[in-house]
């Protein structure tokens, strides 16, 4: 490996980025890892994730839509205050603007159950549906997208500050995994792509 110029990419340090432990009420699992959509906007997952930079911790939280894979939200801040999920939310709800009683499901974390998230989802009429304590299963799909750009993108890469890894995250969602990314669930169609022809049918 050494003679060949290859080297191992090491995980970093794991940061726990799910804080239950508040007195929000939360929303009962209404999703219940039904993950097979049949349309766009009918269920969204969010969640957290975190990427270690040189001048510390960038958390970035993401909206998929299921039906596609898409990523239709992206929020990337130095904190995981609140203003993170919502700006997530915000960005997908302009984006889409969602139907009435599209399902919206994250974790039980403070960010998603504090009265502002949910204000938003009443505002906008979207369903809230939550993960079971402790079950990381009921929000495999976003967890998975989590995977894939780690693997892809932050694990080869080093990055110097938190604009650096905005831009190239954002580089990475928005020209690459949405518009020209094969998914295997999706018939080897891109997110995007995998929605413009299900359209024209």
């Amino acid at each position: 490996m050494s003679f060949n110029g290859i080297a191992a990419i090491h995980k970093r340090k794991f940061r726990v980025t799910t804080d239950s432990k508040h007195n929000y009420p939360v929303w009962p699992n209404i999703l219940n890892r039904n993950f097979t959509i049949a349309k766009p906007n009918s269920a969204w997952v969010t969640d957290i994730t975190y990427i270690w930079t040189f001048e510390g911790w960038l958390y970035l939280a993401a909206i998929l839509d299921l039906y596609s894979r898409g990523i239709v939200g992206l929020a990337m801040d130095k904190t995981i205050a609140d203003t993170l999920t919502l700006s997530a939310l915000k960005q997908a709800i302009l984006r889409r603007s969602p139907p009435k009683g599209l399902i919206c499901h994250s974790d039980r974390g403070s960010q998603y159950a504090c009265n502002d998230f949910k204000a938003l989802l009443t505002q906008h009429e979207i369903t809230g549906s939550m993960s079971r304590k402790g079950d990381c299963w009921d929000n495999a799909v976003a967890e998975s997208f989590f995977h894939t750009l780690k693997v892809e993108l932050i694990h080869r890469t080093r990055f110097q500050t938190r604009e650096e890894a905005k831009a190239k995250i954002f580089e990475y969602v928005e020209m690459y995994y949405n518009t020209r990314r094969a998914h295997s669930t999706l018939g080897y169609l891109s997110p995007f792509e995998y929605e413009r022809q299900a359209t024209v049918f």
